[in-house]
């Protein structure tokens, strides 16, 4: 991590509060720290940024146990797996990546054990890619509306991961789509309040059609090592 990742952090975040005057929402920006040392987590987080996602349970665990001491707001953005459930409800406060009617099950069991409230974002698979999870964008109304009353989690919202040709190319239909599902079910669900879209290489696109949480990895961090 060097200055010129400082910068974009810096212009990342003049970004975001533009686009929060002219929406009026409090869009969030979650780091994500996956590959990152402990000690570049903690330098961001004494600049004031507090939200930090993690793809892998294995490496988020150690990070997590040995940053305690700070009150960080853990996003777990990964595949879930469900023997791994348990250990990720203890550990993070949100979970974006949420498909799975079984998932959904163990999250709230899990919870209720660790007497903690769990805020979950629904994840659908905007363009059908196989190789991504994730709901039909026809199929979220009937997960939320029989996931609404677990007593353990909060349905806070809908995450994407629209394809990298859709976001080199500028091409903006799954945005838009995405855009009016998240105005259709804030409307209709109670706490339903998050558009979590867009990452190093389509924030923009994203912030221009109602996001309010990003996730940024690369642009701050830099390169992750291969």
């Amino acid at each position: 991590m060097n200055h010129t990742y400082l910068d974009n952090l810096t212009k990342i975040s003049k970004d975001i509060k533009n686009a929060s005057l002219k929406s009026g929402d409090n869009i969030k920006l979650v780091l994500v720290s996956k590959t990152q040392k402990k000690d570049s987590i903690e330098k961001i987080y004494k600049l004031g940024y507090k939200c930090f996602g993690e793809n892998y349970l294995q490496e988020a665990k150690d990070k997590i146990q040995s940053l305690n001491s700070y009150d960080i707001e853990w996003h777990f953005i990964g595949r879930i797996q469900s023997n791994k459930i348990k250990d990720i409800v203890k550990l993070f406060d949100w979970i974006q990546t949420v498909s799975s009617k079984k998932h959904i099950e163990m999250i709230d069991r899990f919870a209720g054990e660790f007497k903690k409230i769990i805020n979950v974002c629904v994840q659908i698979n905007i363009d059908g890619e196989k190789s991504k999870a994730g709901l039909n964008l026809n199929q979220v109304d009937d997960f939320i509306g029989v996931s609404k009353d677990y007593s353990n989690i909060k349905i806070r919202g809908i995450m994407a991961i629209p394809s990298k040709a859709n976001a080199i190319d500028k091409k903006e239909q799954s945005y838009e789509l995405l855009s009016e599902k998240f105005t259709e079910l804030r409307d209709k669900f109670m706490n339903f309040d998050t558009l979590s879209l867009g990452m190093s290489n389509d924030y923009k696109l994203a912030l221009a059609h109602n996001a309010n949480l990003i996730r940024i990895g690369t642009l701050v961090f830099g390169a992750r090592e291969k």
